[in-house]
């Protein structure tokens, strides 16, 4: 049967090599979410992709969908490259805890607007973020990190509900958070998943959640809070979907 091709837009999430001169794309589209691709020829110095499908590149692709499960690259319009991200260490780091976040969350190849917007608003700000000097030596304690990985969860179905009682429903004396009941939870509801945390942890949450990605830096959050978000994450993501993000080991 034959195969046809489509334009849509699209970030790029992971590349790798393949054969002598191919990269096989982990892309996430605007238009049929997660996809797979091979850009053929793009190793060879006289690729005209190139640069253009690095990790990070936002991009206007023309995709040709065969018979196997990897489409292939026949266009790149760059939107924007996000050199800036790219070139400075620590914001490349920041980048791509988001991009491996959104490549084990979302797994299917089914439009989510939304989450393709989210992203590349995320990748726009990184572009200009400034980290907190206290934290620069950890990308996944930086707000924005934090911020738009919690936004991801709650895309995904996994909005950690953290102003009350996940299980009874209390506002006062909240002592952790628990992955399995979805959110924070009292003394008496707490169970073996609970991760105690600080008030301030949970206060930091919700403030997270509650801004939007370009106002995460003002939220104001404490090395302890910035530590707590963190292991909420962790803990979704391990109870959820089974993994922990490899660019946040150590």
């Amino acid at each position: 049967m034959a195969g046809r091709t489509y334009k849509t837009e699209a970030v790029v999430l992971r590349s790798f090599r393949f054969g002598e001169a191919d990269r096989v794309l982990h892309l996430y589209t605007l238009d049929r979410g997660r996809v797979g691709a091979v850009a053929k020829g793009i190793r060879r110095t006289k690729s005209r992709f190139g640069a253009r499908l690095e990790p990070l590149s936002h991009a206007e692709l023309l995709l040709h969908q065969g018979s196997g499960e990897l489409q292939t690259v026949t266009g790149v319009d760059l939107i924007e490259s996000h050199r800036a991200s790219r070139e400075d260490p620590y914001r490349l780091s920041v980048g791509l805890i988001g991009l491996e976040a959104m490549l084990r969350l979302f797994t299917e190849q089914e439009a989510n607007p939304r989450a393709f917007r989210a992203l590349t608003r995320f990748l726009e700000l990184l572009d200009g973020w400034a980290p907190a000097t206290e934290r620069s030596a950890r990308p996944g304690l930086d707000p924005l990190a934090l911020s738009f990985q919690l936004k991801l969860l709650w895309l995904s179905g996994y909005l950690p509900h953290v102003t009350s009682c996940a299980e009874c429903g209390v506002e006062e004396g909240l002592v952790g958070y628990s992955p399995r009941a979805g959110g924070a939870v009292c003394a008496a509801c707490r169970d073996e998943t609970t991760l105690a945390l600080a008030a301030e942890g949970l206060n930091g949450i919700e403030a997270l959640l509650r801004r939007p990605l370009a106002e995460a830096g003002d939220a104001g959050l404490s090395t302890r809070a910035t530590r707590d978000a963190l292991a909420v994450v962790n803990s979704s993501h391990e109870f959820h979907g089974g993994f922990r993000l490899r660019t946040l080991a150590g």
